[in-house]
């Protein structure tokens, strides 16, 4: 409710008309309607008069309700003046007790009034100091969640972004039987041996480029010692699922394909790596590329053909050797033809060449759960004759098999017949097999149980685990291994 006129001159003044109001109100609620009519007093007796100060008048009787009785017990003295003691109006009529105040506490009331404003001051500063201090960890907060994005930022565009570390390794704990056991083979006895120990880097720039470097730790017989060889280093360039070009040292388009269709590595080499007519990996260009949705597949490589053990460094050859690969891939089963040709990297200068080698590979196999199966052939061309007048023939054959009978439990076996001297020494035979068990308890580490006989008959022939076979073309030796074989993987 607005009033109109004069502002009180003093504050028992205000406290007098504030006290006149509350009075009203009470009448108010009483029962007794009321409105504000300008310039005119409320008076109990229902009467209107004039004065200066506006107050509130009864509004007009409805005529279905008697208007009640007029309330005698107070009448208001002329304003400004108060009265020494104020009555509330209409306390009668709201049943309230009659309220008094007294002169005194009239006159402590503008020192409560200033209590009150300073309490309300310390308020009002309270709540300003605390949106301030609010603001202020709203604003921290702010800060270091930006810090934090720009430090995220500044991580994920590090060239450590996009890189990754892998392994495996492949060891053997076995005892070896070889007859006859003569300087320059493998002795008999007991032993554990590291066979290989990658480390493999891979980094990708973007879609299109990255570059991968794997080491190759292992043992070689010829120095006697341990080697760490540089076995891939190449720029990939990725430019569609049909087309990837490769840079540098990588995996070779055969030895890596039969690997993984055999999957038993670490158990042995595939058939042309143990015989020594083929390696896995070689310094050069390569391309591969997936048809149909991966039904028909490519791998080509032109290389220096010493293998990734002699990069050639300083010393070019006139002629690069080449190897590829196609294969079909269909429900599991797998159909796939390849071969090579080139002088091994050995048409350097001050080295006479007679003979250029060439080999024809082809595999038929089936991988489809716990089911592996497959067999591989070769024929090879003076392979081993390139710098030797005498022409030469090789040829063989492997076959594999796998099952996991059990969840964790597989068998395995595999048996290999090779010729490898079809025109210098038609009746040498090298007669190869292996058996085990295979047991997986996740899916990076595999423990197995293996046999290996490997048997040379009039002759001898290099391999993977040494030379077998006689002294002489009319003699015949034997190679015998048993031990637990065993691989991991990050």
């Amino acid at each position: 409710m607005l009033f109109k006129g004069p502002r009180p001159t003093s504050l028992a003044s205000g406290a007098a008309i504030g006290l006149a109001v509350f009075g009203i109100c009470a009448g108010a609620s009483a029962g007794e309607p009321y409105q504000y009519v300008p310039g005119q007093v409320y008076n109990p007796n229902g009467q209107e008069q004039q004065a200066a100060m506006p107050q509130a008048v009864p509004a007009p009787p409805q005529q279905s309700a008697p208007q009640p009785a007029p309330n005698t017990a107070y009448q208001q003295p002329p304003y400004p003046q108060p009265p020494n003691n104020v009555y509330l109006a209409g306390a009668a009529k709201s049943g309230l007790p009659s309220t008094t105040l007294s002169a005194d506490e009239i006159n402590k009331l503008p020192e409560r009034m200033d209590r009150l404003e300073s309490l309300f001051q310390g308020m009002q500063n309270e709540v300003i100091n605390a949106k301030a201090q609010a603001a202020a960890a709203n604003k921290a907060a702010a800060d270091a969640q930006k810090a934090q994005q720009e430090a995220d930022k500044k991580l994920a565009s590090g060239w450590w972004n996009g890189t990754s570390i892998s392994g495996r390794m492949y060891y053997d704990f076995s005892y070896i039987h070889n007859e006859p056991n003569v300087v320059g083979r493998n002795n008999s006895g007991w032993g554990f041996d590291i066979k290989r120990f990658y480390v493999g880097i891979d980094h990708k720039f973007d879609d299109t480029f990255s570059a991968n470097i794997t080491t190759d730790f292992t043992y070689d017989s010829g120095a006697g010692a341990t080697q760490l060889f540089i076995k891939k280093a190449y720029l990939d360039i990725n430019l569609d699922p049909a087309l990837d070009i490769r840079l540098g040292s990588t995996d070779l388009p055969w030895v890596p394909f039969v690997e993984g269709l055999y999957g038993y590595r670490y158990v042995e080499a595939i058939l042309i790596d143990r015989t020594k007519f083929g390696t896995s990996a070689d310094w050069g260009i390569h391309t591969k590329g997936k048809l149909a949705d991966g039904m028909f597949n490519y791998a080509f490589s032109v290389v220096n053909g010493a293998g990734y053990k002699k990069p050639d460094i300083g010393s070019h050859t006139p002629s690069m050797d080449f190897e590829g690969r196609v294969d079909f891939d269909y429900d599991g089963f797998v159909a796939a033809i390849g071969g090579y040709v080139g002088d091994l990297g050995k048409n350097t200068e001050g080295t006479a060449v007679f003979h250029t080698a060439s080999r024809f590979d082809a595999i038929a196999a089936y991988v489809m759960g716990p089911v592996r199966a497959g067999v591989e052939y070769f024929a090879a061309w003076d392979w081993m004759n390139v710098t030797t007048p005498t022409s030469d023939r090789s040829d063989g054959v492997s076959a594999f098999a796998s099952y996991q009978f059990v969840p964790r439990w597989t068998v395995f076996g595999r048996y290999d017949y090779v010729k490898p001297n079809r025109e210098t020494n038609s009746d040498l035979t090298d007669n190869y097999f292996n058996t085990g068990i295979t047991f997986s308890p996740t899916k990076i580490v595999d423990f197995s149980l293996v046999y290996k006989r490997d048997h040379a008959g009039d002759g001898n022939l290099s391999t993977a685990n040494g030379t077998i076979g006689g002294l002489d073309t009319m003699s015949s030796g034997t190679y015998d291994e048993v031990g637990m074989f065993g691989r991991f993987r990050w």
